[in-house]
């Protein structure tokens, strides 16, 4: 595994972190796609200092033709990190309910935003409560943060370029959408089932359970099972480009810190009824 370090942090080791002079800025973004919005639960209990942070309203722009989460507004993502806190080359740590998908695309969102130090809590708020460690109910109101967003620091990938990777004979796109809504049997979200023709399904849970990553070994496996190597471009898209920042992450732990999001993914593929859509299983390779 490669720079694990910088990509996740443990609860203990976490809470050691916490009590040094300069501790990292904690940031909650617990979110459910059904809702209701993790505020609350941020109200009943968070880690001690941390600032709650809306991933559909702060960490993403509003839902459109660039799908249900795309990119956030650069002026609007800086103001909310500022509110936080976050302060230019200070270390971050994102933490959300548990599955580990709003706290990776909090992650990926930062990093692309040009804040590299931000790491994931592994197994988020319940690895924290399940160790013992101190919650708190009081809002905090942080010195005011001077971070500038910078975007381009993480590849992206439009419909257009998800297009040609999926198509490509050297490289992969992943679809990591459960397999009934990639062969086009059901569809519980978008309005049309299926996937990008020539992308490869590889379901999120066959790389990460419960929020947590297994070993590098088992990942890389799981990812070259799927098509990906080590010196071939590699993308990933899910529903809303949420999953997908998952997929990113964990294929920044198996060694792959190119690895690409389409952030519109097939929500926002979907948003253009020109665009192809494939069903029945993956294609061969």
């Amino acid at each position: 595994m490669s720079g694990t370090d910088d990509l996740l942090v443990e609860a203990a080791e976490l809470a050691v972190e916490i009590g040094h002079a300069h501790p990292p800025i904690l940031l909650d973004v617990r979110w459910r796609l059904a809702g209701p919005p993790g505020r609350g639960d941020y109200a009943a209990g968070h880690l001690p200092g941390a600032v709650f942070v809306d991933l559909d309203t702060e960490l993403c722009g509003p839902p459109g033709p660039d799908g249900r989460h795309p990119l956030p507004d650069p002026a609007v993502l800086q103001a909310a990190l500022r509110r936080a806190g976050v302060r230019e080359g200070h270390p971050v740590v994102v933490y959300d309910g548990g599955d580990g998908m709003a706290a990776a695309r909090a992650w990926w969102t930062l990093r692309w935003a040009g804040h590299r130090p931000v790491r994931v809590l592994h197994g988020g708020f319940p690895a924290w409560a399940a160790a013992g460690l101190p919650v708190d109910t009081d809002v905090p109101a942080p010195p005011p943060g001077d971070v500038t967003v910078r975007p381009g620091g993480l590849p992206v990938l439009d419909a257009d370029a998800a297009a040609r990777l999926a198509a490509a004979d050297t490289g992969v796109l992943l679809d990591v959408r459960a397999a009934p809504r990639y062969r086009g049997e059901a569809e519980p979200v978008d309005p049309v089932a299926g996937h990008i023709p020539g992308a490869a399904n590889l379901p999120a849970p066959e790389y990460v359970a419960e929020g947590r990553f297994p070993s590098v070994a088992l990942m890389r496996d799981r990812f070259a099972a799927a098509g990906v190597t080590a010196d071939q471009p590699v993308g990933a898209y899910c529903g809303s480009g949420v999953t997908a920042a998952q997929t990113v992450l964990a294929l920044h732990l198996a060694g792959r810190p190119d690895a690409a999001l389409y952030v519109g993914s097939w929500s926002g593929w979907l948003a253009d009824p020109d665009r192809p859509v494939a069903t029945g299983p993956e294609p061969e390779r």
